[in-house]
């Protein structure tokens, strides 16, 4: 297999979206969630990973390892993809990513790009905005995992490394390639590990992929520079995916909370059946697991089922299990409901939450998946046929999409169904 471009992505739901745009372009672009997945002849590779809220060490560890699969696999380049917002803690684990492609490249400065200008996420001056506000006046400051409390992009990943981080600003980029490459060169010069890229708007994202090409940096990047690197490297060779269609209702599992997540959930209750399980529960785990499979099992049609809480609740489960051991908690159990699910007959899941998503798909055992390009549900709807049983997921992110995607979900998985 000869790949252009082979991607790490650090959760499930960023990797299944650009593989969604890349093949809605006409790129084969399967998404690999175990190194077992790779088979067959891809212009793009991108690995699925959990990167995000691991300690440091166990991502640089994951990291490292998809790394030399996708090298050994013949991409001919990798690169590293966070999400838009460069959800981090101060420890990791976006840092630690880019001094390991540099490493393994033996190329500095890395070249670094958060945003995502279409969705409301942009880079300027190094400040990062979500929806016209400083992440750290948004509702990103309220993560339980990865709070982004300080929007100055060079100051918060010069915590994640020992080498200096330097800006490219707007100003820099709208002058060209050539004046962009000339202050990457000037900043190498000076000691620069790592090279910050202004995303003010989607011209600075081209610029920046023309930079990244000509330059040949690694790169470390949300999805807009990625997806555009991308299309600068590899041939479009126009193999849609396809699976056969799986069958039966939808099961929606929630694990992300906040705002977003809980508006979804409450405009899906009209016209579907939810059940909320409480992580302070009596029976543990398996209590919650047997509870939700046996309220499913009573079911006649599509249904969700989710962990999601409210300010007062989240902060309960937290002064008991602490806030990642509520989120592995929450994701334990939905993982497991999935597993059930599935030997029960359900072939159609759409699962809100980035590290929702992951522990839900290595629950199903799946292997890979071919993404679908941009559809009636947007970006995340993706296909597998692991061993001739079809399966359709739509993995979303926990604080993106419409009041009513879930129910737009449900409509669209019921249709595939018919």
């Amino acid at each position: 297999m000869q790949s252009a471009l082979g991607i790490i992505a650090d959760d499930f739901t960023g990797a299944v979206m650009i593989a969604g745009m890349l093949e809605g372009a006409g790129f084969a672009c399967p998404v690999l969630f175990q190194p077992e997945g790779i088979s067959g002849q891809a212009d793009v590779l991108i690995a699925a990973t959990r990167c995000r809220t691991r300690p440091a060490d166990e991502a640089r560890a994951e990291i490292a390892l998809w790394y030399d699969t996708l090298v050994d696999a013949g991409c001919a380049r990798v690169a590293y993809k966070a999400c838009a917002s460069f959800d981090s803690t101060a420890q990791g684990n976006i840092g630690p990513a880019a001094d390991l492609l540099a490493a393994r490249t033996g190329r500095r400065p890395i070249l670094l790009s958060a945003g995502f200008p279409r969705f409301g996420a942009t880079v300027h001056q190094g400040y990062l905005f979500y929806r016209n506000r400083l992440v750290s006046d948004s509702i990103k400051r309220l993560d339980p995992l990865t709070p982004m409390e300080d929007p100055d992009l060079v100051r918060f990943l010069g915590r994640q490394t020992k080498h200096p981080v330097a800006l490219v600003s707007h100003l820099t980029l709208q002058g060209g390639l050539e004046a962009a490459a000339a202050a990457v060169s000037a900043h190498a010069r000076q000691g620069a590990g790592h090279v910050l890229l202004d995303a003010s708007d989607d011209g600075d994202v081209e610029i920046s992929a023309d930079l990244a090409r000509r330059l040949d940096l690694p790169v470390v990047a949300s999805d807009p520079l990625i997806v555009a690197l991308a299309k600068r490297l590899a041939r479009p060779s126009a193999v849609p995916a396809r699976a056969p269609p799986a069958s039966g209702p939808v099961a929606v599992l929630a694990g992300s909370t906040g705002p977003v997540v809980l508006a979804q959930l409450a405009a899906l209750s009209a016209t579907h059946p939810v059940l909320t399980l409480d992580l302070l529960e009596p029976g543990g785990i398996d209590g919650l697991v047997t509870r939700a499979l046996n309220w499913a099992a009573a079911q006649s049609g599509s249904f969700a089922i989710t962990t999601a809480t409210d300010a007062d609740g989240l902060a309960r489960s937290q002064s008991v299990y602490g806030a990642v051991g509520a989120a592995r908690r929450a994701e334990a159990v939905l993982a497991a409901v999935a597993a059930g699910l599935r030997i029960s007959g359900h072939r159609h899941f759409a699962v809100a939450g980035g590290e929702t998503s992951g522990a839900v798909v290595a629950a199903l055992g799946l292997q890979r998946a071919r993404a679908l390009p941009e559809g009636r549900l947007g970006l995340g709807t993706c296909l597998s046929d692991a061993d001739g049983d079809p399966l359709w997921l739509f993995l979303k992110p926990g604080k993106l999409g419409a009041v009513d995607v879930l129910q737009q979900a449900i409509a669209e998985g019921e249709r595939r169904a018919r």
